[in-house]
């Protein structure tokens, strides 16, 4: 091989190599958002544990409270005295095992009409009917014999989620992302055996890929970390900023483990291969030497006769 033969493949190895570091960050993204957010299933999944939340609770609590207190104030001329025994009513709900089966219901009406509306061509914003949410809340607080619940009006409200301008653009972000959540991925994966496969030293292209593999993970670590500092941020007023924390951790939890385990595993083959490398030169340089051979006794001569010089 040509010494401008070993620099060109040197030189495409780096650039696949660096191709394939700059697409991991994004196909994992385009990966999770695909196979983790638009998935009705897993988001239900994922937003399930944040019913234990406090600021959650309060959040809903507060929120929920309040819409029953008004209607109850107009249809039942509700005292304003009464409005604190409601909210601690539904406080003391958001505790129990039914609230958590209303909010994972709450959030599979929610996703499901949101999805409908993204792969469907239609116009109009996206709603979601709260009554079959409300008679349930109204069923499991006349459980608890919780005064007045017998009383809270179950209408069919439909709550917009998204308006059609909004639609519009999310419709084509989803489109582009279930393109992106399968090629991107695979691009990065071929573009780095590419890499490694035309290096003239392959042990030196693995541990190159291994770092930026590493390098992508942080990157895409810090990067969600900056996204939770800036949404929280620009929260707009009478938002819990606790409860909006709550719900980007949860949503991002397994983006946040893929990252860090892309920033392990990247080190730890980073760290193998150089050790085997340096092993292996170890062993080039300093090579075993063959113990000196004797030499062979002549049969002809019986050592225990002396010899003609001695005699």
């Amino acid at each position: 091989m040509t010494p401008r033969t070993r620099r060109l493949r040197d030189v495409l190895s780096a650039a696949l190599t660096a191709a394939a570091c700059l697409l991991l960050p994004f196909g994992v993204l385009a990966a999770w958002a695909v196979h983790g957010i638009a998935d009705t299933g897993r988001y239900v999944t994922t937003m399930a544990p944040l019913a234990s939340d406090p600021a959650v609770r309060g959040l809903v609590a507060d929120t929920v409270g309040a819409g029953i207190v008004h209607r109850l104030a107009d249809d039942r001329d509700l005292p304003p005295s009464a409005a604190p025994f409601v909210h601690s009513a539904v406080r003391s709900f958001t505790t129990t095992e039914a609230f958590r089966a209303v909010w994972d219901a709450g959030n599979r009406a929610s996703h499901e009409a949101v999805l409908k509306a993204l792969r469907e061509p239609r116009d109009g914003p996206v709603t979601v009917d709260l009554a079959p949410i409300t008679e349930r809340v109204r069923h499991e607080l006349a459980d608890e014999n919780v005064p007045l619940a017998g009383s809270i009006p179950v209408r069919h409200t439909r709550v917009a989620v998204l308006e059609p301008e909004e639609l519009r653009g999310l419709r084509d972000g989803l489109r582009t992302l279930e393109v992106a959540g399968v090629w991107l991925p695979v691009s990065a994966g071929v573009l780095a055996v590419a890499g490694i496969a035309v290096a003239v030293r392959r042990r030196r292209a693995v541990t190159a890929t291994a770092l930026g593999t590493a390098v992508g993970g942080a990157v895409l670590g810090v990067a969600l970390l900056v996204g939770r500092a800036a949404l929280l941020a620009d929260l707009p007023p009478g938002v819990s900023r606790p409860a909006a924390a709550a719900v980007y951790d949860a949503l991002t939890a397994t983006l946040r483990h893929v990252a860090w385990a892309l920033v392990a595993l990247g080190l730890l083959v980073a760290a193998t291969t150089w050790l085997t490398r340096r092993r292996a030169t170890a062993r080039q340089a300093s090579p075993r030497t063959a113990p000196a051979a004797l030499p062979s006794p002549d049969p002809a001569v019986d050592p225990t006769e002396p010899s003609q010089a001695q005699a």
